[in-house]
């Protein structure tokens, strides 16, 4: 991996952290095309730079992230079944990172859920705040967070239609969304540097930086994003997201036709 790459990789996962269409997904298939996806590194990087995005939350809801204990244990039993479950099914979410068929699959049928699930859920909210969020209805919506696993759903966009079956209003379970991201990436960074250390390799002083100034880039450009998603989530809804999953998951399921992803 080169800067100009990891660069690149950085800024789709700033745009696309907090977005309902994966950002793994997407870094999935941009590193594809650039013939690095199946590289121990770009695995590791591809996770940890989310860690910068992810760190946005805490500087944009500073002062709503700091609350009371009591929402703080609500986001750890909401953590809790993506550390069981993560543990459990390492390896074979890891083969998954490689998989660019399972990111367009996952893309298209995400898609045709985000076209329905305003409807759904549209007359039902009935929760305003995350104060009001119940430690049962935490814990199921990190179940739902769990379906992430799988390259190509999104990690947010699990967890708010999760929300949302909970009776939450768009909004607030995206908020719930972006607090329960933070000791969940915390979370996934150190388990995959510990395994890439366990796995007897090592950070090269380059390697560290490509990290470095991925984290920064995601940092800055997930601050945008998070603003825009919100106000646009609020008076619009899922559908624009459906209508692009769609459209991308097709274009990549084509292109892999005709020219196979994992030889380029």
């Amino acid at each position: 991996m080169n800067y100009l790459q990891a660069i690149l990789l950085a800024i789709i996962e700033g745009i696309t952290e907090y977005l309902p269409v994966s950002s793994t997904g997407h870094m999935i298939i941009t590193s594809s095309f650039m013939g690095i996806a199946s590289d121990d590194f770009t695995k590791l990087f591809t996770i940890v730079i989310q860690l910068g995005a992810i760190l946005s939350v805490v500087v944009l809801y500073f002062k709503r992230f700091f609350q009371s204990v009591d929402f703080y244990l609500k986001l750890f039993v909401a953590f809790l079944p993506a550390v069981v479950l993560g543990l459990l099914l390492n390896d074979v979410i890891d083969e998954l990172l490689e998989s660019p068929i399972t990111v367009a699959i996952s893309l298209v049928i995400g898609g045709f859920i985000l076209l329905k699930v305003d409807t759904w859920f549209k007359t039902s909210e009935t929760v305003p705040d995350n104060d009001k969020i119940s430690y049962l209805t935490a814990l199921k919506i990190g179940f739902f967070q769990c379906i992430a696993m799988i390259p190509g759903v999104s990690r947010s966009g699990a967890t708010i239609v999760g929300g949302m079956s909970q009776k939450i209003n768009r909004k607030t379970a995206a908020e719930f969304s972006f607090f329960l991201a933070v000791p969940t990436m915390f979370g996934a960074t150190a388990k995959k540097l510990w395994d890439y250390y366990q796995g007897g390799l090592t950070l090269s002083t380059e390697q560290i930086n490509l990290l470095l100034v991925g984290n920064i880039i995601a940092f800055i450009v997930a601050m945008f994003a998070i603003k825009s998603f919100i106000t646009f989530l609020s008076k619009n809804g899922f559908k624009i997201f459906g209508y692009y999953r769609i459209a991308i998951g097709l274009a990549i399921l084509i292109i892999n036709y005709f020219y196979p992803l994992s030889m380029i």
